[in-house]
């Protein structure tokens, strides 16, 4: 019989998105097959203390996490595991580890640095790389990648958090030279929808910048279209497959925080209902971003499909995308006809497969003779 898989499964950390990433890892926690394995759940809080223990996730939902105990992940290959504090403050080896599953949303878990972290200490990861993910995490640097491989962004400029405070009538003209409103502003590292507004007026231009600048010292100001919002699932390494697309109806002005999260009022068409040209060109956007990127393992495509002229702008792309059940990109796997724990087994394997290429590289180079 084959061992079980001793699998660290990530979540919680410091970003707007914390709650989210306790939702999600409720989900892949039920549905990750216990034959196959031995699930370690560790949590970050808010403050970015790493603990583990008995009920890690019943404690960080309840907000009761003092019984839990610090634990650590080094940043040195060969020790493959997750480390507590001793007696005497002596690190000493809590758990070992054969992969980590991060579902931690926004910035210190999908922008590159747990990635970062995880590829020091040498242990396979589901997901994307630190290039990919950094990449897609900041909107503003992502929509460069993607007009330098020809893929259609709307119309966009970038502000600094420095600037709104040092010259905010010169941000406001800069802002405004985008395009007419409404404007979109949006943190350009974060996710969720968590600090974007929709602007109408330099008065709600104001508070946008404002409440922005609270998550991220990089704002982006986006051209507002009159669009739908669809998205496709991707998943692979170098050979990604798009699933079907499907179209978000937001219950609100736009798929806000509140829409996505906190009442039921936005619907999820699946499959979306778009002429199969369109359908297909957002699979094959969908695939050629992903590989722009260098992603790997999984990500969800977001597009808008402006109502007028029927054009497909690439919106963003997310490495960790929501897991919960009801979340678009399980669910769009599902209606392509992988159910969502053979999605979780295949990424596990995605994860072994690339940790295998990376163990064929040479690190020392010896030069010719």
């Amino acid at each position: 019989m084959r061992k079980k898989f001793q699998l660290g499964l990530i979540f919680g950390g410091r970003s707007g998105e914390h709650e989210i990433s306790l939702l999600s890892a409720r989900s892949v926690m039920v549905a990750l097959d216990r034959s196959k394995y031995d699930v370690l759940p560790i949590g970050i809080t808010h403050d970015g203390h790493w603990l583990s223990g008995q009920d890690v996730l019943e404690a960080f939902e309840h907000g009761q996490v003092e019984d839990l105990e610090p634990v650590a992940v080094l940043a040195e290959p060969g020790l493959g595991g997750l480390f507590r504090w001793g007696e005497g403050r002596v690190l000493e080896m809590f758990h070992s580890l054969d992969i980590v599953f991060p579902v931690l949303h926004g910035p210190y878990g999908e922008d590159g640095t747990m990635q970062g972290l995880l590829e020091l200490a040498d242990i396979p990861y589901v997901g994307a790389g630190v290039l990919a993910s950094s990449v897609a995490m900041d909107k503003c640097l992502f929509k460069y990648v993607m007009r330098a491989n020809h893929i259609p962004v709307v119309d966009w400029t970038l502000v600094l958090s420095t600037q709104l405070d040092e010259n905010p009538d010169e941000v406001y003209t800069q802002a405004e030279q985008v395009g007419p409103y409404p404007l979109f502003i949006k943190p350009a590292n974060m996710g969720s929808s968590v600090g974007i507004t929709k602007c109408r007026n330099r008065s709600d231009l104001l508070q946008g910048l404002m409440e922005a600048a609270r998550y991220d010292r990089r704002v982006l100001v986006e051209k507002g279209v009159d669009a739908r919002e669809i998205e496709v699932s991707v998943l692979g390494n170098e050979d990604p497959q798009a699933s079907i697309p499907g179209e978000i109806v937001p219950g609100d002005e736009f798929y806000s925080y509140r829409a996505k999260y906190l009442d039921d009022n936005s619907e999820l068409l699946i499959p979306a209902p778009v002429d199969q040209e369109i359908a297909e060109e957002a699979q094959r956007m969908a695939v050629q971003s992903y590989k722009a990127i260098d992603g790997a393992g999984m990500a969800r495509a977001d597009f808008l499909l402006e109502r007028e002229t029927g054009k497909l702008y690439m919106n963003e792309i997310n490495t960790i995308p929501g897991f919960t059940k009801i979340s678009m990109y399980p669910k769009l796997w599902e209606a392509s006809g992988l159910p969502y724990s053979g999605l979780l087994d295949r990424l596990i394997e995605l994860a072994f497969e690339r940790q295998e290429q990376k163990d064929r590289l040479v690190r020392i180079y010896e030069g010719t003779s």
